[in-house]
């Protein structure tokens, strides 16, 4: 273990909204409690080619998806590079790297991120973390929502941790332990539609402020299965395909309004997930729907706080670079309470180049 007490580290992120390639570089000090700065932070669109490979990659064979594998860990090792490069860094411990999901069914036993190949750390003389879910899966658990481990330690202060991304999840302390789970559909559900009108999101929720609700759509939409499941649970593409976008698609309506219709339902689902919670942070591209977060003010007497820029974006980067670390000193980095594996435990594998 680093003596000092202080690592450096740089941690990836490539959310299921294919927003792009978030880089985080953190230096995590320890005493008595851990602490964080974020000292560089960027986020790289993929270029078309990449868009479109992953969007599609949950539907490919898995022969193809192990060629992607190794194609993708190529292009992640040149970011790692050029954002060392580009931001002239000297000092680095570790490198930790999510990758990408394109399949996950843990109640079938069984999560894939892409990402993870040994090409990933070529060149670099540090190690490098991946693959943080498969293990846990294996454990029992969900797999998801990992960041809750890192929210426990790192942001402590608040009631609740909610994170707007491809899909919405909540993380806070109940009867003295830490639970989360995915509450619904998020970004993954609005930039579709959105992409149908010319735009590649909702900016501000703009959108769906100005047009009306499809109220049996509603309806149904919240009687989906998922919603009345206890956790722990979590989301997959897959729920999209099968549930979700079927159901949504039944309508002969606008994408304005689907839009509108399902940026309400994210609303109620948030709502429901964290009105007895008084002080949450709110994270993730999401967090700039304004709209949304209006909607979710209406039902609820809590505190939504949309913490600085870099926290909003950069947020669940820097905690999976944190998870590494832990990795890295052989430290637990996942509660059994919020993924429901068997037991705590320190998931990852370090490749070393």
């Amino acid at each position: 273990m680093n003596n000092s007490k202080e690592f450096y580290v740089i941690g990836l992120m490539s959310g299921t909204s294919l927003d792009g390639l978030d880089l985080c570089y953190t230096r995590f000090s320890y005493d008595k409690n851990w602490n964080y700065q974020i000292i560089n932070a960027s986020t790289l669109a993929y270029p078309s080619f990449w868009s479109v490979e992953l969007n599609k990659a949950h539907l490919q064979s898995s022969a193809y998806a192990e060629q992607l594998n190794y194609r993708y860990s190529v292009y992640l090792n040149q970011q790692i590079h050029g954002f060392i490069e580009e931001n002239q860094i000297k000092k680095i411990d570790l490198i930790a790297s999510h990758g990408h999901t394109i399949w996950h069914q843990p109640n079938q036993n069984f999560t894939k991120q892409i990402g993870d190949d040994t090409a990933i750390a070529k060149q670099l003389n540090v190690p490098v973390i991946v693959d943080f879910r498969s293990q846990d899966v294996a454990m029992g658990g969900q797999g998801a929502p990992l960041v809750p481990f890192g929210d426990h330690y790192l942001f402590k202060e608040f009631d609740a941790c909610l994170n707007f991304g491809g899909f919405a999840n909540v993380s806070m302390v109940q009867n003295k332990q830490r639970i989360a789970f995915d509450i619904c559909p998020f970004n993954k559900v609005l930039n579709f539609y959105a992409k149908q009108l010319g735009k590649n999101y909702d900016d501000e929720g703009k959108i769906a402020s100005r047009h009306s609700v499809q109220w049996q759509l509603l309806n149904q939409l919240n009687q989906l299965d998922f919603y009345a499941q206890k956790g722990p649970k979590s989301l997959g593409v897959e729920f999209l395909d099968k549930k979700v976008f079927p159901l949504l698609e039944n309508y002969q309506i606008s994408p304005e309004i689907k839009i509108a219709t399902f940026s309400l339902h994210i609303a109620q689902q948030v709502a429901k997930s964290i009105k007895e919670f008084d002080k949450v942070l709110v994270t993730g591209g999401g967090a700039y729907n304004t709209y949304i977060l209006s909607e979710i003010k209406k039902l609820v007497n809590s505190h939504l706080i949309v913490p600085n820029k870099e926290l909003v974006e950069y947020k669940e980067a820097m905690i999976f670079g944190f998870l590494g670390l832990l990795k890295y000193i052989n430290k637990n980095n996942v509660f059994s309470s919020v993924t429901g594996a068997h037991k705590n435990h320190s998931t990852g594998i370090i490749i070393k180049s």
